[in-house]
């Protein structure tokens, strides 16, 4: 009898009718309307066993035990698969119609169960498990007077006398058929909407409260989540995003990346406290699946870190047993706040602007307040090799061989660690080393994109622009939204001689990092060599304003050059020098523009012989580098060493580098030394190798010795430092 005394149908057996839902057991189907409601066989599997046990608090281990056949997944992923089930339903955990949430406790299925006739072509389920059981009406129970009563069969006492095992035993065997049931269920669902695996974006925390200032806090905070998540096993990370992308919709950035979930925050520090409000929301439904806030002591940050992660990983995937040890280890560099402050500087100052010589300030500055920061150390140690291959900085290498060496004492196996090392090998020349170490954590999803990067340097260095370049494109497959990335292959593709390509990768680089004077200086290097002499003012006093760093000064230093005002030229090329000590090439540059000025000639000695003495140092280093050879020839030359200079630009044609460059420092030296027919020659091997003409043309050396009779139209070149003096490398 129902609760108003009317006799009520028993429901086809294992099937249930709700609201014009239907849920056949059987069938192992959903159906609203007639219309078929794709869920995951998890959820189907919990809505099954809260509808055998409708109106019942059913315990959140008991589903885990029941549904998943263990308790080593926890709570967080029966929270999803809840989540899932309202949305497939329509309910809302605020206000729920079908399914209650019993805090901390379990779930109730609250719906009203609908009487039917049995269905001809309902297929009965193989044990009488799948038979639903109502709860008579008592003191405990919470069904709607409408719930259906079972049919008494003879000899059975009433629902509430049955003893409580009868229903466990029909729950255990419900349990038992449906794996069987599952098998079939990819199969008979339709493919309208394909279930996504366990994975998350995290995007960029926001700061909250006095400035922008604490940006770099907040981001930082934010990549170190993604790279200790990236490392949890089961669980696909998307690619790390922009910020920008903080203001976009979860259910949109699901469908455009392909994610299950999306991680967010707002932090916000106030003297030694920090407060941060975290929130994991499904892609699918835009719901809310966890989320909370932390009101803590600047101090228990990295705890803080470490248990948001958890959950993180908990509600999607469930954690391994030593899944939360590596969580911990990976969000916890350091036990000191200052120094992970200033490791947070150093990063925001390497992924923002590209300003390397800032971020290795602040890795010192790390370093000084706590001496055994692994990946502090290995961070100085990547900025001291950039410094030593893009400035030939003798002094450099021996600073990044220092902190590699001690970071690999201290921590040998974290892969910040091995990305170091292998950057040390690449630019020291040893090649094979340096890609030894890149493929070790080429698979590792939070340097996959650097590994790849390095293993595409180390082939262009090999010689082999086409597999370096593949390399490039699928270190973009991996972090698509990295504007360093761009420009690194935009500085391979204009090496290439495809300049088109180049500076379209350069401007993609400013247009995802708009603060970068290092991309914007790029660029502008790039339209000075394809001619475009405006745009490229325009791109590096777009850089200068950002940040007025030794390669921008130089290249509009040679704008000025190019135009004639020599005077002007040298004063910039003197403050380049002074920001970046230690590099030849902008004493070299120096020499020249006040060597092309009668009033200053007498002057020039004194720059080359000071550019001739560190490009000394730097070619003992890496003899290899054509390039150097051939301007410390140039140096020699105008210190009067004949012999000297001839050699080195013997030398450097012999190894047969970067051809356009070396064709031009050896026409300047034999050209200084009166050898007009050698000169000619090397201008013509220059122009072959695609030097720019704007840089033979402006070249007083040249006019005065006659060689510029008849040049020929210009030529758009393939190396980036045409028209320059200084090479700008990223």
């Amino acid at each position: 009898m129902t609760a108003n005394g009317r006799a009520a149908a028993e429901p086809a057996p294992g099937r249930y009718r709700f609201d014009g839902f239907v849920v056949d057991v059987a069938a192992h189907t959903l159906t609203r309307d007639g219309v078929a409601v794709t869920v995951e066989p998890k959820a189907f599997a919990v809505l099954a066993v809260l509808l055998v046990r409708a109106g019942e608090l059913v315990g959140r281990d008991e589903l885990l035990d029941a549904v998943w056949g263990h308790r080593h997944v926890t709570p967080g992923v029966l929270t999803r698969v809840i989540a899932q089930l309202r949305h497939a339903l329509g309910d809302d955990a605020h206000h729920p119609r079908y399914i209650q949430t019993q805090h901390a406790l379990g779930y109730r299925f609250v719906g009203t169960l609908q009487t039917e006739q049995p269905a001809r072509a309902a297929a009965p389920i193989a044990t009488r498990a799948a038979e639903p059981v109502a709860v008579a009406d008592g003191p405990s129970a919470s069904v709607p007077a409408a719930l259906p009563s079972p049919r008494r069969r003879g000899g059975e006492p009433p629902a509430r006398m049955r003893p409580r095992a009868r229903r466990s035993v029909r729950l255990a065997a419900l349990v038992l058929a449906l794996p069987a049931l599952l098998l079939v269920w990819n199969a008979r669902q339709p493919p309208a909407t394909p279930t996504v695996a366990p994975s998350v974006a995290v995007l960029p925390f926001t700061p909250i409260g006095r400035d922008e200032a604490d940006r770099y806090f907040a981001e930082g905070l934010a990549a170190e989540m993604h790279d200790a998540l990236a490392g949890v096993p089961g669980l696909k990370v998307a690619a790390w995003l922009p910020a920008t992308a903080g203001r976009a919709d979860p259910r949109a950035l699901g469908q455009r990346l392909g994610v299950a979930a999306v991680l967010d925050a707002s932090v916000q520090r106030e003297g030694q406290r920090v407060r941060i409000r975290a929130r994991l929301t499904d892609t699918a439904t835009g719901f809310t699946l966890w989320s909370r806030r932390y009101d803590r002591e600047l101090g228990d940050v990295f705890a803080t870190q470490s248990e948001i992660a958890r959950e993180v990983a908990s509600a999607l995937v469930g954690v391994l047993p030593d899944a939360g040890e590596g969580l911990r280890r990976r969000l916890a560099p350091t036990r000191d706040v200052a120094a992970f402050d200033a490791y947070l500087r150093g990063l925001h100052a390497l992924a923002s602007g590209g300003d390397r010589p800032a971020a290795g300030v602040y890795f010192r500055r790390a370093l000084a307040q706590d001496a055994g920061f692994a990946r502090a150390q290995a961070g100085l140690c990547r900025v001291e090799a950039w410094r030593f291959e893009t400035q030939r900085n003798a002094a450099a290498f021996d600073g990044a061989r220092l902190a590699c060496r001690t970071a690999e004492n201290m921590d040998p196996g974290i892969p910040d660690v091995q990305l170091a090392l292998g950057d040390l090998y690449r630019v020291r020349g040893d090649l094979d080393r340096a890609a030894e170490q890149y493929r070790r954590i080429v698979e590792d999803p939070a340097q996959r994109a650097s590994a790849l990067v390095g293993l595409a340097k180390v082939e262009a260095a090999r010689g082999r622009p086409d597999a370096a370049l593949a390399l490039f494109r699928q270190a973009l497959r991996a972090s698509p939204s990295d504007a360093r990335i761009h420009a690194e292959m935009g500085y391979r593709l204009y090496l290439a001689n495809r300049l088109d390509e180049a500076v379209a990768a350069l401007k993609r680089a400013t247009e995802l990092r708009p603060d970068s004077a290092e991309h914007w200086g790029l660029l502008g290097a790039l339209l000075l060599t394809a001619g475009s002499n405006e745009a490229a003012m325009r791109a590096l006093e777009r850089a200068a304003a950002i940040e007025p760093d030794a390669g921008v000064l130089s290249n509009l230093g040679t704008l000025k050059y190019q135009g004639g005002d020599y005077a002007g030229a040298a004063a910039l090329y003197r403050r380049a020098a002074r920001l970046s000590p230690g590099n030849h090439q902008l004493l070299g540059n120096l020499g020249d523009a006040l060597l092309a000025d009668p009033a200053t000639a007498a002057q020039a000695r004194d720059a080359f012989r000071e550019a001739a003495e560190l490009a000394q140092r730097y070619v003992e280093l890496k003899p290899e580098d054509a390039k150097a050879l051939a301007a410390l020839g140039w140096y020699r030359a105008n210190l009067g060493q004949r012999e000297a200079a001839v050699a080195l630009a013997r030398r450097a044609e012999a190894l047969g580098g970067e051809p356009a460059e070396v064709a031009f420092y050896n026409a300047e030296t034999f050209a200084l030394l009166g050898d007009r027919d050698a000169a000619r020659a090397r201008l013509q091997a220059a122009r072959a190798a695609g030097l720019a003409e704007t840089r033979l043309t402006t070249h007083p050396l040249f006019a005065r010795a006659g060689l510029l009779e008849r040049p020929p139209a210009a030529v758009r070149g393939a190396d980036l430092t045409a028209g320059l003096h200084q090479e700008k490398t990223p």
